[in-house]
């Protein structure tokens, strides 16, 4: 259930020395024999742009979206390194390149870990021909867990069709809110398509995935999520391919939700009955994030009076007399007033992992959708460190 679950795609994840840990911190998947195909790109739109993603950006642009493999380390994010940070990224391209025969503009680069310290470079470039030497076939797993930082656990999906395969690797614990979240992903596919319709299907992929996908309302300089297409299954039907992305992305978004640092809640946001598309999502956002409704969902408190609140000063167009706020199913506010449940099937709803929450505000036609999660102690304990 990976990257190499596509044919013709190869993965390792070796120790190179970033992590004090001695875990692996350095991930390459690899398209066999160093061959380029398709390749696409989304990226953070935070305009503290890490280096790595600069220099794929420009890989891209100059090969007319071609790649043979993906570069990853973990434990340092190489952002706010000038100058030194973007000739590091490249030189993780160039090294990477020279061992597996191809171009080092062929190569894209993705970083993860803290902000501001320099790229252990000399580490990196000791690494990568272990990473080339360790290649296998069976080795996305062993990507995905060296992409790890704060994750307990990797994130992995396949998806087989008839005709063709999808299958990805992602991290993501933390700083998730979109444009997209502290995350990086790869996704590989034997389908056939070219650069210009595969960055459109990815881009529609994030945008109803990782885009919809908030912890704690901060965005990332690293943010990055790239696909790789080798063509290799032949003709593919290519509104099937889009929808096999979406689907593909959409679980990992949902694994990043539910390893997401200190949540023991994973929250399925739906608004409708807005004015607009975009005022549902305004009021979807802003109730994500909010604290106080965090804290009630870590209290397993299915208190409708914050959700209300909360829509209320969205800015959008709200009514108190026509919010309908459903907790798994049951209407817990409606026509301005508490309504009567069945407490034990909620109470018992509100204990489990994932919570379901339907806000209907009356309004009109307008919908959105979000996955975010509480905020517990432990949140706070994991992000009131850099060291």
């Amino acid at each position: 259930m990976t990257v190499t679950s596509v044919s013709g795609f190869l993965a390792s994840g070796v120790r190179c020395g970033i992590k004090p840990s001695g875990s692996t911190d350095l991930a390459l998947i690899a398209h066999a024999h160093g061959i380029p195909v398709t390749a696409a790109g989304v990226f953070t739109s935070n305009k503290m742009t890490a280096a790595p993603v600069q220099i794929c950006k420009e890989f891209l642009v100059e090969t007319n979206g071609q790649a043979a493999a993906v570069v990853l380390n973990s434990g340092n994010a190489n952002a706010a390194t000038g100058e030194k940070g973007k000739s590091d990224a490249r030189t993780m391209a160039t090294v990477t390149a020279e061992q597996l025969g191809c171009k080092a503009e062929e190569v894209l680069v993705c970083s993860t870990g803290w902000i501001g310290y320099p790229l252990p470079i000399e580490k990196i470039k000791k690494g990568i021909p272990e990473a080339v030497k360790s290649l296998d076939s069976e080795g996305g797993l062993n990507a995905a867990k060296a992409i790890m930082t704060t994750d307990t656990v990797p994130k992995t999906v396949e998806i087989k069709k008839e005709t063709f395969t999808v299958g990805g690797i992602a991290k993501g614990a933390a700083m998730l809110e979109p444009n997209m979240a502290t995350m990086l992903a790869v996704l590989t596919t034997d389908a056939q398509v070219d650069a210009s319709s595969a960055t459109k299907m990815l881009q529609e992929a994030v945008a109803g995935s990782f885009n919809c996908l908030t912890v704690d309302g901060a965005e990332s300089t690293n943010d990055t999520v790239l696909l790789l297409a080798s063509g290799k299954s032949g003709p593919t039907n290519q509104e099937e391919l889009a929808e096999v992305l979406k689907e593909a992305c959409a679980s990992l978004a949902i694994q990043m939700a539910d390893d997401a640092e200190g949540s023991t809640k994973t929250v399925f946001l739906s608004v409708t009955g807005a004015a607009t598309d975009a005022e549902a999502l305004k009021g979807a956002r802003d109730t994500a994030n909010c604290q106080l409704v965090k804290c009630s969902w870590y209290g397993e408190d299915p208190y409708w009076g914050r959700i209300a609140a909360e829509m209320g000063a969205a800015g959008i167009n709200f009514d108190s007399e026509t919010i309908t706020i459903s907790y798994g199913g049951q209407v817990v506010y409606a026509h301005g007033e508490a309504q009567s449940v069945n407490e034990s099937l909620l109470k018992e709803h509100m204990a489990g992992r994932q919570i379901k929450l339907d806000v209907d505000l009356g309004q009109g036609r307008g919908t959105a959708q979000i996955v975010t999660t509480d905020l517990s102690h432990a949140y706070i304990d994991e992000n009131m460190r850099t060291s």
